[in-house]
């Protein structure tokens, strides 16, 4: 090693401890707020579990198929599903479905919810958008693994961390798309809204989102992609589902459960996809 890289190394930005004493210190202090906070959020989750797995799975399926046809109208599409569906049950993983589906679905639902007001706002002011850019670089540079040990310090174990950890990997995506769709918006189409005296809330409601809502929708599917991309990782800290049938697969080596179980993903990835194409190319 060369003089000035032994240097270097000898006086080390001691990030690890700084970090570690962060986190000790919220342990300390909030862990009650923090395992509170992670109780609550499993007690709802496995709830919705729970509600759905009580339900006989061919219901569930025709009531997916039956939604899936009223988005898209597509006979074509609700049969599609429903076999899609069918083929999970077949494979022996029902349970395993429908706990990634709930996890799924809430961490795409609370990444909109989060993702869209934040889109806006910086849309409409160009210097949050500035200091939000490098926010949403880490949140989607960072490795996976790095969020893991942190949320499980803090959250413990279960499906509380692992939507957590979904929400984190995935907001950007529904901040980006959201302030792509805001910022390509016509200009004309907005000063004819004001030139008929719409007030900014209106203008908002009636002319910028409607003209920005294919590209929110396809934020939306994105968020649903990633967060399916993120099971087999929220399974590492306690997340049930199909994640945790590929990491029995990959610890034991099982081909065939490691088959079964990335089909399993690969077909709810293509159901949810096609469902939520609305405003992006499909037919509603």
């Amino acid at each position: 090693m060369d003089p000035i890289s032994k240097f270097l190394a000898a006086y080390k930005i001691p990030v690890g401890p700084w970090g570690k004493a962060f986190f000790t210190f919220l342990t300390d202090n909030f862990n009650a707020i923090f395992r509170g906070f992670s109780s609550g959020l499993n007690f709802l989750l496995d709830g919705i579990v729970d509600g759905l797995l009580y339900l006989p799975p061919i219901v569930v399926v025709l009531a997916v198929a039956a939604l899936a046809w009223w988005l898209q109208k597509s006979r074509g599409l609700a049969l599609g599903v429903a076999l899609g569906l069918l083929f999970i049950i077949n494979q022996g993983l029902w349970k395993q479905t429908v706990e990634t589906l709930v996890l799924v679905a809430a961490a795409a639902a609370a990444s909109m919810a989060i993702g869209v007001p934040l889109g806006i706002w910086a849309a409409h002011k160009p210097k949050v958008y500035r200091v939000m850019l490098p926010v949403l670089d880490l949140m989607q540079t960072l490795p996976t693994f790095v969020y893991l040990i942190p949320v499980l310090t803090l959250f413990g174990l279960g499906n509380a961390p692992g939507l957590i950890v979904t929400i984190i990997f995935v907001i950007p995506t529904a901040v980006r798309l959201t302030h792509l769709g805001m910022t390509s918006i016509p200009r004309a189409i907005v000063e004819a809204g004001e030139s008929f005296g719409a007030t900014r809330s209106q203008l908002l409601w009636k002319v910028e989102l409607p003209a920005a809502l294919p590209t929110i929708m396809a934020g939306l599917t994105q968020c649903i992609m990633l967060s399916l991309s993120m099971v087999v990782f929220a399974a590492l800290i306690g997340a049930g589902g199909l994640g945790t049938e590929i990491n029995r697969a990959l610890g034991s080596r099982k081909i065939d459960l490691g088959l079964e179980a990335g089909l399993a993903i690969v077909v709810l990835a293509i159901v949810l996809d096609r469902m939520t194409r609305i405003g992006v190319g499909g037919k509603k």
